[in-house]
């Protein structure tokens, strides 16, 4: 009986939690839905040739308009949605690796889990990252996978700890995971003293000023080159 009890009032103080993530994903499952319509309208007008390097994650890349531009010759396709957390890039997942079979995915996502509300920890999303890489292993083992650091911006200053150790998992992850490759992209946001270039942020202090994604491109593009080459030289 006294099980029972303890059964039921479990179930009374767990389960609207349940029913509060039920909505919460419906909820961001249909902020996408644009998105999405977006990327099917521009595939049907210029369908994209498969096989190449797909751009995946949140506002970062998706404020990237320059991003083919800037890493030509290498084939690039931007798909990051604006917004979106390490859990959307999961639920989302068949509408963007099945669909273009790329050789190799650059990875940006986790910087809006860590100002969520409640926040998520770094463990927890880092959890959901290496979750989305074993998806790209087993839909095929040969794709690559580049993961880019979730930013030190200036406007979440009092989570740089969290930012720091989420990007310490994801690079220990990344050094010891065939395939899988960790890049900095913080060095290039910082003065010599180590101070946040304030004038690479836009008046938000989260994305960014054109000149950014300049830099951006010094750091990822040659190593992008050299896995977009291992990538299609094959196993």
């Amino acid at each position: 009986m006294k099980t029972h009890a303890l059964r039921c009032l479990f179930l009374i103080l767990v389960a609207p939690c349940f029913v509060r993530a039920a909505d919460d994903a419906a909820k961001r499952w249909t902020q996408y839905e644009p998105s999405f319509k977006a990327f099917a309208e521009a595939d049907l007008a210029q369908p994209p040739v498969k096989g190449g390097i797909l751009f995946a994650g949140s506002s970062i890349f998706r404020q990237w308009k320059e991003v083919a531009d800037h890493m030509a010759p290498l084939p690039v396709l931007n798909r990051a949605f604006g917004g979106s957390r390490t859990g959307d890039q999961l639920a989302r997942f068949d509408q963007l690796v099945p669909v273009y079979e790329p050789k190799v995915i650059v990875y940006y996502c986790g910087s809006n889990d860590l100002n969520a509300k409640p926040a998520d920890e770094p463990d927890v999303i880092f959890a959901r990252f290496r979750e989305f890489s074993e998806r790209v292993r087993a839909r095929n083992p040969a794709t690559r996978l580049i993961y880019v650091t979730a930013t030190r911006s200036p406007d979440r200053v009092l989570r740089w700890a969290q930012v720091d150790h989420y990007n310490a998992l994801a690079r220990a992850y990344c050094a010891v995971t065939p395939g899988r490759t960790f890049i900095d992209i913080n060095p290039a946001l910082v003065d010599a003293n180590g101070h946040p270039r304030l004038d690479l942020y836009i008046a938000d202090k989260l994305h960014f000023h054109p000149p950014a994604y300049v830099a951006f491109t010094a750091i990822i593009k040659p190593v992008l080159a050299r896995v977009w080459a291992e990538a299609k030289a094959g196993p």
